[in-house]
């Protein structure tokens, strides 16, 4: 059911090339595996944007786009994921980053009392950058992995329960 929604709101061939601007990325655009949804794609689709989501600096979505590119995977997809992190739930992630990378690193987590300025940027990120990005590394890693290994099992699972029922509309009644 997921997967007829998302073919229902992935172009088409000609959609993309009737795109105007498109033709200036190239002909690596119109790559069918790149909107193409199956296992494979959608699995490390999810294994990139989750991963990407993770990675606390701007241009999230054309680091996505670019190993959607290079991994073969569903691009759309891809860069669509990265929104998990959001201005709602970016504070939560990138704090409990902390707190993991601290633990990792096995320094005090210092309180923090988040400002959005320039100076707090240069001074408390300073402070603080080395436990955070191990912390985001290790979640991108750890979700990356879970979003990949849950697609895959979730797919095979749909895939083995329509082949059963193949099987079972088979097989002849008896009266």
């Amino acid at each position: 059911m997921a997967r007829k929604l998302f073919q229902r709101l992935t172009p088409s061939q000609q959609q993309l090339r009737d795109i105007p601007g498109l033709h200036l990325l190239g002909d690596w655009i119109y790559e069918p595996n790149l909107w193409h949804i199956n296992r494979s794609s959608t699995a490390m689709a999810f294994a990139i944007g989750l991963f990407c989501a993770m990675v606390p600096a701007p241009g999230q979505i054309f680091v996505a786009a670019y190993a959607a590119v290079r991994l073969r995977a569903n691009l759309p997809l891809s860069i669509s994921l990265i929104f998990v992190t959001n201005p709602f739930t970016m504070p939560v992630i990138y704090y409990a980053a902390y707190e993991l990378g601290a633990f990792f690193l096995d320094t005090p987590v210092k309180a923090i009392e988040f400002e959005i300025s320039w100076s707090w940027i240069t001074q408390s990120l300073g402070a603080i950058w080395q436990p955070f990005l191990l912390g985001c590394l290790v979640i991108g890693l750890i979700s990356a992995t879970i979003g990949y290994l849950t697609i895959n099992i979730l797919w095979r699972w749909r895939v083995v329960l329509a082949w059963r029922q193949r099987a079972f509309d088979r097989k002849p009644t008896k009266l």
